[in-house]
């Protein structure tokens, strides 16, 4: 079996860190008393009520609410200068860009992917990804779309280890995509881990939610699956018949019921195992005569 291979990421060149600001509520209230102490000076005609209105827009301008779930990354003239995650009103340098980006936890189901697993059957497979952001300068400046990025990248883990693994296993200890859906799923997570850590993305949890043959041969796989149920169970059967007739020979033996020669005991043996392991119901036939005839 091919072991998966390492997923190997640029090293990201920034990581978050939290951003210069302080609470917006009172600049707030200096923008408003600024406006209206402006206004008033224009009105009584004093001229510096224009510096108090610009002033004034410059402190409205720097506040930002930011909402439960989500971070304001700010730069400063195209410099990443911080995060902003602390929920509220807070003022930042006015002349700064500040970008929303959510942290919630979000999901995103693959599409179907079509794809030859290791021994080269087409499959359909399918999977849903749990993940959120966890450093927002990552996911701002590492990628240029951190939600298609999650998308593409999940999709490609998908594919790949859909075509590392078969999807019945073949022999012991063997791990295969229907069979061992904990521990395939576990790797499929570290996998899009591995690639989406770059976008300061964490991943929580990815679970595979479609898994089947392609259309063109689920009823060739079907019918091979059900001969080898078949199988199984006619094997179980016969090792049941096998140990009831050995019972049975040994219990006739101990409490002497009947003394059989070679011939007679084969004959019984085949009797018994023709009724334990026929799929249908036995005729029984009455022997008026003795043993031997």
């Amino acid at each position: 079996m091919t072991a998966p291979q390492r997923v190997d990421m640029p090293t990201p060149h920034v990581s978050e860190r939290p951003a210069h600001h302080i609470p917006g509520l009172p600049m707030l209230l200096l923008g408003l008393l600024l406006v209206a102490g402006g206004v008033y000076d224009l009105v009584v005609g004093a001229l510096w009520g224009i510096a108090a209105l610009v002033v004034a827009l410059l402190i409205l301008i720097g506040l930002n609410s930011v909402a439960p779930g989500e971070a304001r990354v700010v730069q400063l003239l195209g410099k990443y200068t911080g995060t902003i995650r602390t929920p509220g009103l807070r003022w930042v340098n006015p002349f700064s860009r500040r970008v929303r980006i959510s942290t919630r936890i979000r999901n995103h189901e693959t599409e179907t992917a079509k794809v030859n697993d290791l021994d080269g059957n087409p499959i359909e497979m399918a999977a849903v990804v749990v993940w959120q952001v966890e450093d927002t300068a990552k996911a701002r400046f590492e990628v240029d779309d951190f939600v298609a990025f999650v998308a593409i990248q999940s999709e490609t883990a998908v594919r790949h280890i859909a075509g590392n693994y078969p999807y019945d296993a073949h022999g012991e200890g063997q791990l295969s995509l229907r069979d061992n859906a904990d521990e395939i799923t576990a790797k499929l997570s570290a996998e899009i881990a591995t690639r989406v850590a770059a976008a300061g993305v964490k991943v929580i949890e990815s679970r595979i939610t479609r898994l089947s043959y392609a259309p063109e041969i689920a009823q060739v796989m079907l019918q091979r699956q059900q001969a080898g149920a078949v199988v199984a169970a006619r094997q179980r059967i016969v090792e049941g018949a096998v140990g009831m007739v050995e019972m049975a020979l040994a219990r006739l033996a101990e409490h002497d019921v009947v003394e059989l020669d070679e011939e007679r005991r084969a004959t019984m043996v085949s009797n018994l195992l023709v009724v334990l392991c026929g799929d249908r119901g036995t005729q029984p036939v009455v022997n008026a005569g003795s043993l031997y005839q």
